[in-house]
């Protein structure tokens, strides 16, 4: 809260928390810069760095009167996704719907950062936030600083210092001179805005503008696209854009975070600063380092092709672009900075290359299988590799890769030799005169019938090892070593003189190419000749499968692995303790299950999943599935209502069928029921009625249905006799002949 900013005089020896607030705190620079101040003590960079001991003793003597107690930053803020969980470093996460709801939150911050290097969109709220606490300064009841991280860009169009030296380099100084790049206008009419707000009570509200270098370290920003080239390796070089002659102002993103606490806690009088490191690196330069990552050159390309770059943002084109010299002499002269890449990005590149690794979680998987011949080592080694993108190692290839090499390199000029000899130096890598290496390596082959000797072997595929793409993704070792001397010889270290004590130290050996997942596939040998049997013919011509060629490897190879020493045993030595599977169960010619068991041992992959052509083949792949899914549905669902329709109309035709039957039925039903009541009328009744109806013509009564009952029912007479009216109706009728037939 509020309250909580409150610099009233606290205990003796303590130093309250500071609440400080970041926006966007899931992007890249807000990220570790609120790691950084979570992590931070409050007035930890107040410290003086060269206290002598007496000083110390002093300092021990007082704390032990007054007990010092170190206030913390508590680092709050917001989220650029909502969705995101909140960082771990994070105090509290901030939603809002309206800026009243936010700059409630400001208020109970001490320290506002707001980053705009990464957001353009958060220009209008930095602006209106700046602006609104302005207007509430006279409210506050604690002071308040606010900094603004803006870019270098803008000064991306500034006139040199000197114009008769162009390189002359630019400082705090020269802020009121800048100009900026087209792009980042608005970023320069806020940095204005910020440093005006600053000017009228700076007791409560503080104002400073950070122009920050391009940053870089942990997982990367502006430079991830280079160095995710150069990690991959999939291309031969690492584009450059343009000569690359172009001058980048840089600093590493934890250096930043180091600025921006010196100024919360020194809170300088200046209030536009450069974050900047001491390098003065081209983008070649650069790149040239990243590389190192991967294959160690680079390819210079059109600006323009690098707007084509789907990776790369306007933004990051136009950092990369910038070409400016510039020195931060403020935060040097005046800031007590633990740097950690002073001096930029060129002389720290191995440290960065271990940050970006560690941060994206790209650790090489090293893998080795083992087994007798014929057990599916290539096969399932084949499908791990392709599983986890691994570069799968095996004896021939490695041979004929480092033969080409070889005899590349003696065609080479003597400039570009010498360049590729500079380049292996500085990786530690020789192989001397390559012309007389590969003069060797022939006459050993034109001696041994077209086979190396173990020396070449394992030199070359040491070297194979240790070549940045299988350090970068890892690799599966397939078919070699082949017994324990070669696999001591492969992976052990020059043993060290053995120090007192030291008889239980385990063996050395070289980390950097020794598998980590061990695994020996198992199966007796009677299995393995049945399998060979029963291969094909097509598999078997080419290869060592034929019976004679098979029998003998497998004898070479039982002989190599006796029971007493084995090149597992070697393994073991090392505490890497191969995994046994025993093959001898499975009937699949595949090894599927092999490679399921093993995946699940080594869990998942640690690299960066598909590429973005891989991607687009997945993707392009599922749109052609769902479209022949969609297809096939339609079809089926068009057959369904077709045959629907065709029962229905059946039903219907069956229906109508059964209908005319029914009626005719009934028809006949009703016409053979009406024949006995026909013949009944036509003999009793019809006779009789006709008369009556002749009799009741002539007479003609008013009541004619009262005639016919009169004179012609049999119950005629006894109505004669009961009738004391001239009127009869129907109804005296019926009530008689109810008495009647009572009696």
């Amino acid at each position: 809260m509020a309250g909580d900013g409150d610099e009233s005089p606290g205990p003796p020896g303590k130093i309250r928390s500071k609440r400080i607030f970041i926006n966007y705190l899931d992007s890249f620079v807000a990220r570790y810069v609120g790691k950084y101040f979570s992590n931070a003590v409050v007035g930890s960079s107040l410290e003086d760095q060269r206290e002598d001991e007496e000083q110390n003793e002093e300092e021990a003597t007082s704390a032990k009167s007054v007990p010092m107690v170190k206030g913390k930053y508590q680092v709050v803020g917001t989220l650029k996704n909502p969705e995101e969980k909140k960082p771990d470093f994070a105090f509290e996460v901030f939603t809002y719907d309206t800026h009243d709801q936010l700059f409630e939150y400001l208020q109970e911050c001490d320290i506002i950062i707001y980053n705009i290097t990464e957001a353009a969109e958060q220009i209008e709220e930095a602006s209106w936030a700046v602006s609104a606490l302005h207007s509430d300064l006279d409210n506050f009841e604690s002071p308040k600083i606010f900094i603004l991280l803006s870019t270098i860009m803008t000064w991306a169009q500034t006139k040199p210092v000197d114009p008769e030296d162009p390189e002359a380099a630019f400082t705090e100084d020269d802020y009121r001179k800048r100009k900026s790049h087209t792009n980042f206008k608005d970023h320069l009419s806020l940095e204005k805005l910020v440093v005006k707000n600053g000017k009228t009570k700076k007791k409560k509200f503080t104002t400073y503008v950070v122009a920050v270098g391009v940053v870089y370290g942990m997982d990367e920003s502006v430079f991830h696209f280079f160095f995710k080239e150069a990690w991959l390796g999939l291309n031969p070089t690492i584009p450059c854009f343009g000569d690359g002659k172009n001058v980048i102002p840089t600093i590493h993103v934890n250096d930043l975070a180091s600025v921006l606490q010196n100024i919360t806690e020194h809170k300088p009088k200046t209030y536009y600063i450069l974050a900047l490191d001491d390098s003065k690196h081209t983008l070649k330069d650069i790149v040239k380092a990243i590389s190192k990552l991967g294959p160690g050159k680079i390819q210079h390309i059109p600006k323009a092709d690098g707007l084509l770059n789907n990776e790369l943002t306007q933004s990051d084109f136009d950092h990369l672009l910038v070409n400016l010299t510039m020195e931060a002499f403020f935060i040097k002269e005046n800031f007590n900075i633990h740097w950690v890449a002073e001096s930029g990005i060129v002389e720290n590149i191995q440290t960065l290359f271990k940050e970006f690794k560690q941060s994206r979680g790209l650790m090489p998987l090293k893998i080795a299988i083992f087994g007798p011949p014929g057990v599916g080592k290539t096969s399932v080694a084949e499908k791990l590799a392709k599983h986890y993108k691994l570069h799968h190692i095996k004896i021939k290839d490695v041979i004929n890769e480092a033969i080409a090499d070889l005899e590349l390199r003696t065609t080479l000029p003597d400039a570009e030799e010498v360049e590729e000899a500079e380049e292996e130096d500085d990786e530690g890598e020789t192989d001397g005169d390559p012309q007389e290496l590969l003069d060797h390596v022939r006459e050993n082959m034109g001696q041994s019938n077209g086979r190396l000797d173990d020396m070449y072997i394992i030199r070359f595929i040491k070297k194979k090892l240790l070549s940045m793409p299988c350090q970068n993704q890892g690799f599966i070792l397939d078919g070699f070593p082949k017994s324990y001397l070669q696999t001591k010889e492969l992976f052990g270290a020059e043993e060290e003189e053995e120090e007192e004590g030291g008889m239980n130290k385990l063996p050395q050996y070289d980390k950097a190419i020794t598998p980590e997942h061990v695994f020996a596939l198992d199966v007796s040998d009677e299995f393995l000749k049945q399998r060979i049997l029963n291969l094909p013919e097509s598999v078997v011509v080419g290869t060592h499968y034929t019976q004679e060629r098979f029998l003998r490897h497998l004898a070479q190879y039982r002989e190599l692995n006796t029971e007493d020493e084995t090149l597992l045993n070697y393994f073991d030595e090392i505490e890497i303790h191969p995994t046994h599977i025993d093959v001898s169960h499975d009937n699949d010619a595949e090894n599927t299950p092999v490679v399921q068991q093993i995946i699940q041992m080594v869990g998942k992959a640690k690299n960066y999943g598909p590429t973005a052509e891989e991607l687009k083949e997945l993707q392009r792949k599922e749109a052609d599935e769902r479209l022949a899914r969609e297809s096939a549905e339609r079809a089926e669902q068009e057959r369904r209502e077709a045959e629907e329709t065709a029962e229905k109309l059946a039903r219907w035709e069956e229906w109508n069928k059964r209908l005319e039957e029914v009626k005719k039925q009934e028809q006949e039903f009703l016409e053979a029921h009406s024949i006995p009541l026909r013949n009944y009328l036509m003999q009793h009744v019809m006779p009789t009625l006709t008369q009556g109806l002749i009799e009741c013509c002539k007479v003609r009564p008013d009541d004619p249905v009262d005639f016919l009952v009169r004179t012609f029912h049999p119950l005629c007479p006894i109505i004669k006799q009961n009738n004391k009216s001239p009127l009869y109706s129907i109804d005296d009728f019926m009530q008689s002949v109810h008495q009647h037939r009572s009696r």
